[in-house]
């Protein structure tokens, strides 16, 4: 710090500043001297609003006695460039012999009143900087209380919006994070989830969430200690806020049964839990690490019949009797899509007659692709397709033993099919390659290991003709483009990089990465 050259400005005792101070920091529930560093910031402005703006006019109150020091800084400079906050250092050495460059010369000022304009100006510096302290306050109280729930008074309502009263800070509930057809009075409790704590352009704001699914677990933690324990784990929630809930829950000792304490006696716990949440019926569901069972218990309600999962695109059919389709999807689709949250899986939902005629079509299309592509007769077609059979290049590329195997079929049986699929397979591709060279696909993409003709003919069909064609594609719009059942994400990615290897052989080192990356595909195409 530069010392300043006269240690004095203008002084005049005001003991009841400190008594102001320390009311309004009370009552704000911020530090005594960030009021007081207002209010001096506030004689500053005034006392500039009397002298001049141009001038560095600062107001120190003492801590002690109250007193206020006004005064003008000017700073002593080699070259003056503004004539108001600067002066010579010839010029400081006439009214101060030790003056030094960087130092200020301090001219106290007369302690005047400054007037009625300068004191609602000061006024209103007051106000606003007591404003922006409290509000840091309010923001470094609440910005590591995120998921915590708390309780408040409704203070005021807002275009649908409620402002509510935390005691040590304000918060707001939107009207989109209500409970729909809640209602709200000035005065009413509010209890509710802090939902994020963040700087706005009107400074920090506490955001309040009554429909989040954290706040429901929340509200059983407080209702169920064997929850606040750790006893019992909730895994996760789904919610459509003000009708139904799903929640799962986890015990971790194997003599409590996880679902009953949430319940709680004749229903105690849920019901407070209900009530809190204006009616929402909530199904409380116990937890399974197999996905095919926890989907099961998360669709009760209903009874499932069958489960089929996909687990690579995370997707599970669910087959259900007949007379329990409408409630296995529930109102507008409702049970369905609670069940879909609370277990991360898409879910369809079939009946068992849907399913039969799906499952009867599918046998019939196979057994006609089999009679088509190998010329035998429908005993053979459906023999295949009831072994697990669904495509040509499995009957053309299975081990002779494995066909053998086939009841009624013997080795020279399995030895013709084998041929007869591959013989077919041989004239698909050639005509796959015709139509390739026809659509303009460049010989450099049908060398990438692992890709196929018909892929190749996809490829044309979509425009993609050139190596660089191929290689801006991302994966999943290679996974569109190649016909279905044919491409996995991680062949996608490995085909897209060994058509990127190119665009790297000219830098050094980068060679061998290509081929690198490359080999995942040739691998790849040799398992298939």
């Amino acid at each position: 710090m530069n010392a300043a050259l006269t240690d004095t400005g203008a002084v005049y005792a005001r003991p009841e500043l400190l008594q102001v101070a320390e009311t309004v920091a009370r009552d704000k529930g911020i530090e005594r001297d960030e009021v007081l560093e207002a209010m001096e910031q506030a004689i500053q402005k005034a006392g500039r609003s009397k002298y001049g703006h141009e001038h560095d006019i600062r107001a120190v109150i003492d801590r002690t006695s109250g007193e206020i020091s006004l005064a003008r800084y000017l700073e002593v400079a080699e070259e003056v460039e503004n004539e108001a906050t600067q002066v010579t250092l010839d010029a400081a050495r006439r009214k101060n012999p030790d003056a030094e460059i960087g130092e200020f010369l301090v001219d106290p000022l007369p302690p005047n009143d400054f007037g009625r304009i300068a004191a609602q100006t000061a006024k209103q510096v007051i106000v606003q900087k007591v404003r922006e302290a409290e509000r840091k306050r309010q923001f470094d109280e609440f910005k590591d209380r995120i998921g915590e729930v708390v309780n408040g008074l409704v203070k005021r309502i807002e275009f649908g919006n409620v402002i509510v009263d935390l005691g040590r800070g304000e918060a707001l509930l939107r009207r989109d994070e209500s409970i729909p057809r809640e209602h709200f009075n000035n005065g009413d409790r509010v209890r509710a989830l802090i939902l994020d704590v963040r700087e706005e352009p009107r400074g920090p704001q506490v955001f309040l969430s009554r429909t989040h699914p954290v706040f429901m677990a929340k509200l059983f933690a407080q209702e169920v200690p064997e929850i606040y324990d750790g006893i019992i784990e909730i895994k996760s929630v789904a919610r459509d806020p003000g009708s139904r809930a799903k929640i799962a829950v986890l015990s971790h000792d194997s003599g409590i049964d996880p679902v009953g304490p949430c319940i709680g006696m004749r229903g105690s716990r849920v019901q407070a839990v209900v009530g809190e949440l204006q009616g929402e019926k909530i199904d409380i569901i116990q937890w399974s690490p197999d996905p095919a069972t926890f989907i099961v218990n998360a669709l009760a309600p209903a009874e499932v019949a069958k489960v089929v999962l996909d687990e690579e695109a995370s997707r599970i059919e669910v087959v259900v009797p007949d007379d329990q389709l409408s409630l296995a999807i529930g109102r507008r689709g409702q049970n369905v899509r609670l069940a879909s949250q609370l277990s991360g899986w898409d879910i369809d939902i079939l009946t068992e007659a849907e399913e039969s005629e799906r499952r009867t079509e599918e046998f019939r299309a196979r057994s006609q692709m089999f009679i088509d592509a190998l010329d035998v007769d429908d005993v053979i077609a459906h023999l295949l397709v009831t072994e697990g059979f669904s495509s040509v290049e499995e009957v053309g590329f299975v081990p002779i033993e494995e066909l053998a195997e086939i009841e009624g079929f013997d080795e020279d049986v399995a030895e013709e099919l084998r041929d007869r699929a591959r013989s077919f397979l041989a004239v698909r591709d050639e005509e796959f390659q015709e139509q390739r060279r026809e659509l303009g696909v460049s010989d450099d993409i049908a060398t990438i290991e692992g890709v196929k003709p018909a892929l190749l003919v996809a490829l044309g069909q979509a425009g993609v003709k050139t190596l660089d064609d191929l290689a801006d594609l991302a994966s999943d719009e290679l996974l569109e483009i190649a016909p279905e059942g044919t491409m996995t994400e991680d062949r996608a990615n490995a085909i897209i990089m060994a058509a990127r290897a190119h665009w790297f052989e000219d830098e050094p080192g980068a060679e061998p990465e290509a081929a690198a990356e490359a080999e995942p595909v040739a691998a790849e195409a040799e398992e298939t």
